[in-house]
């Protein structure tokens, strides 16, 4: 039995990067994804309580994902690991996508359908690897108990969130757009899996949850909020509601211009300081 630890959860991951699993599936097959970052939470971390009393009841803890992967077994939460990695755009998907300023470019809108599908492929794999080393393991994002929900609070929510698990693992904290701000900064991808099995987590460098977004720890930049063709974004946050209804109109527009059923928009997310880090002015 292969001894599973932080670094082989880096090594599986790579070597799925590295595989044409990972593929815009556009004419040369390009990468959907560059090289990815990994962070580690225990499931009994008091964020996900939290997290359970903020967004809405209707949000699902780890040991309840596991436990209806495994129906009739019992887990202790503090013996579950929440493995979260951030998934970030290739260089030349920003390129083209900074140069947008209405629609998604090419390249982002196959990321964010083609992307996706490695994405949820990725989630499958670590699992399946997990368990041809007989750890019981499950993505939240394949499980029967994820779906969408409204929250009173936050509007469109889901049972379970990839980008807050991986504020839990310590990987980035929220910006005025919503998006996590991360080492590798905010154009990216998030997913996870959660296993019965102990990863020590990995530390969480702040406590506020915007510690690396200059308009809330400066009162500066705001580049985001003149990125956003919809106006979903202002000095007071994210307007969920304008945001989806302009992602909406961006159907018709891929479809039309790229020959394919998707969509996108994340002109938050390129061509501002946490684009690719995160923004200079800020302690880490």
């Amino acid at each position: 039995m292969t001894r599973v630890d932080a670094d082989w959860f880096r090594r599986e991951v790579d070597a799925f990067i590295a595989s044409p699993e990972n593929t815009l599936k556009n004419e040369t097959n390009d990468p959907a994804w560059a090289k990815p970052i990994i962070g580690f939470s225990n499931g009994s971390d008091p964020l996900y309580d939290f997290f359970k009393r903020d967004i809405g009841s209707f949000y699902k803890l780890p040991h309840e994902f596991m436990e209806s992967e495994y129906p009739g077994a019992f887990f202790k939460p503090e013996q579950l690991t929440v493995v979260s990695y951030v998934l970030p755009h290739t260089d030349l998907t920003k390129e083209s996508h900074r140069k947008a300023t209405l629609w998604p470019s090419e390249r982002w809108a196959r990321a964010r359908i083609m992307g996706e599908e490695a994405n949820m492929k990725l989630r499958k794999y670590l699992v399946d690897q997990l368990l041809s080393e007989s750890v019981k393991a499950v993505s939240p994002a394949h499980s029967i108990l994820f779906h969408t929900e409204k929250s009173a609070k936050y509007n469109f929510a889901s049972t379970w969130s990839e980008r807050h698990a991986a504020y839990a693992a310590g990987l980035g904290t929220f910006g005025l757009s919503d998006g996590l701000i991360t080492s590798i900064g905010k154009a990216h991808r998030v997913g996870s899996i959660i296993m019965d099995q102990i990863i020590q987590a990995t530390s969480r460098p702040y406590i506020d949850h915007h510690a690396y977004c200059l308009w809330y720890v400066k009162g500066t930049c705001g580049a985001c909020v003149a990125k956003c063709p919809a106006g979903a974004i202002t000095g007071k946050g994210h307007d969920k509601q304008k945001c989806s209804d302009y992602v909406d109109k961006t159907r018709a527009y891929v479809e039309e211009h790229y020959h394919f059923k998707g969509y996108g928009c994340g002109l938050c997310q390129v061509g501002i300081p946490c684009e690719s880090q995160i923004p200079e002015g800020i302690d880490i």
